[in-house]
C-alpha cells in the first residue's frame, strides 16, 4: 500500500543501516550532478524524503585538493543525515582517504560502478566498474578495513549487464566481501531512455540476503509503490521524479506552491548560485506552468526577477 512509503519512521533513526530494518522501504534521493546538493537535501527531507546522496564526487580530485572539496562536498551540522557521499573511484587506498575524510560529517559513502558517461568510463570509473568485480571487492575491503566505525555503510551503485547471469555474480561477490546494500538502476550502459528492467531487479533481490535498492523512471509515489511490489526492494531511489516534484514522497502528484516557496527560502538562505536555483524552479514548475509561461520564466535572468514572478504570478 502507499501508506508503507508514505508513513514516516516513529523509531530514532541512528545511521543509514537503521532505515533497512525499520519495516518501511527507504525513500531515497538519488545522487545527481549538481543539483543533489545540501539545499536540494533539506528541501527533499521536508517531504518525506529519508536519506540522501550527494552528487558523485571524483575521489581523487576530493583527496588531492583543498579547493575540490571546498566545492563538491557541503553539509551543516544539523538535518543532514542521514548522508551517503557518492565517489567515483578506480584505486582502494584513494578511496579509502576519500572515505576518511568524510566520515564524520556522513554516514557511509557509495561507489559509482554504474555511470555511463564516456568521460567517466574511459578514466575507469563508472559502470566499467561491473566488469572488474576483484577490484570493487579490493576498495570496498579497503574502506571497511581501515574506517573504525561499525555504523558507516559501504555501498555500491551498478547498472545491470547484457547477461543478467553476470550481474547476479557480481551482487554476490560484492554481499560476500560486506557491501551494506546495493542499488541497482535496470538498465544496460547501452541503454538510455529504454524501459527500465525491473524483472533484472527482482532477481537480484531474490539472490541477495542484503538490502536491494531500485532505481530507474521513477516519477511518482504511485510508480514507487509499483517498483517496490514488482521488484520487492528494500528502497526506491529517485532522480528526475524528485527534481520535478521534491514533495514527491509525501505524496503530492505536483510540487505544491508551498514547497516552492520553501524551496526559495531555503536556496536564499544556503546563498544557491542563480543557475542552481533557477534551474531547480524550472523543473519543478514544469508541470503547472503552460508553454508561454514557461519560456518567460525560463528566460528571466536575476535572482531578482524570478522572485518578483513568483510573487507576481503565484504569490509565492
Amino acid at each position: 500500500m502507499i501508506g508503507d512509503i508514505i508513513e514516516t519512521k516513529q523509531c530514532q533513526v541512528k545511521d543509514a543501516m537503521d532505515l533497512f530494518h525499520s519495516g518501511q522501504v527507504v525513500k531515497i534521493c538519488a545522487p545527481m550532478v549538481r543539483y543533489s546538493k545540501l539545499a536540494f537535501r533539506t528541501l527533499v527531507r521536508k517531504y518525506s524524503c529519508d536519506l540522501c546522496y550527494t552528487p558523485m564526487i571524483v575521489a581523487a580530485d576530493f583527496v588531492r585538493s583543498a579547493k575540490a572539496r571546498d566545492s563538491e562536498f557541503t553539509t551543516n551540522k544539523v538535518g543532514d543525515r542521514p548522508l551517503i557521499v557518492q565517489f567515483a573511484a578506480k584505486e582502494a587506498q584513494v578511496l579509502c582517504d576519500a572515505a576518511r575524510i568524510v566520515c564524520p560529517f556522513a554516514d557511509g559513502i557509495d561507489l559509482n560502478c554504474g555511470c555511463p558517461q564516456r568521460w567517466a568510463m574511459s578514466e575507469g570509473y563508472g559502470a566499467c566498474l561491473i566488469n572488474k568485480p576483484e577490484l570493487i571487492r579490493d576498495m570496498v575491503r579497503h574502506v571497511q578495513n581501515q574506517i573504525n566505525n561499525p555504523g558507516f555503510s559501504v555501498s555500491i551503485k551498478i547498472r545491470i549487464h547484457e547477461d543478467l547471469k553476470r550481474t547476479v555474480d557480481l551482487c554476490q561477490k560484492a554481499e560476500a566481501t560486506g557491501v551494506s546494500w546495493i542499488t541497482v538502476h535496470g538498465r544496460s550502459v547501452q541503454e538510455r531512455h529504454q524501459p527500465v528492467h525491473y524483472d533484472a531487479i527482482k532477481i537480484i533481490k531474490q539472490s541477495m540476503s542484503i538490502p536491494v535498492v531500485a532505481n530507474g523512471d521513477i516519477k511518482t509515489l504511485k510508480d514507487a509503490e509499483n517498483v517496490h511490489h514488482l521488484t520487492g526492494a528494500d528502497g526506491i531511489m529517485v532522480a528526475r521524479g524528485l527534481l520535478a516534484n521534491p514533495a514527491m514522497f509525501a505524496g503530492y502528484e505536483e510540487t505544491p506552491l508551498e514547497c516552492i516557496q520553501d524551496w526559495v527560502d531555503i536556496a536564499l538562505e544556503h546563498g544557491t548560485p542563480f543557475t542552481c536555483f533557477h534551474h531547480h524552479l524550472m523543473y519543478m514548475m514544469e508541470r503547472i506552468t503552460s508553454k508561454q509561461e514557461k519560456k518567460v520564466f525560463n528566460a528571466l535572468s536575476s535572482t531578482s526577477a524570478v522572485l518578483d514572478y513568483l510573487n507576481d504570478h503565484y504569490g509565492v
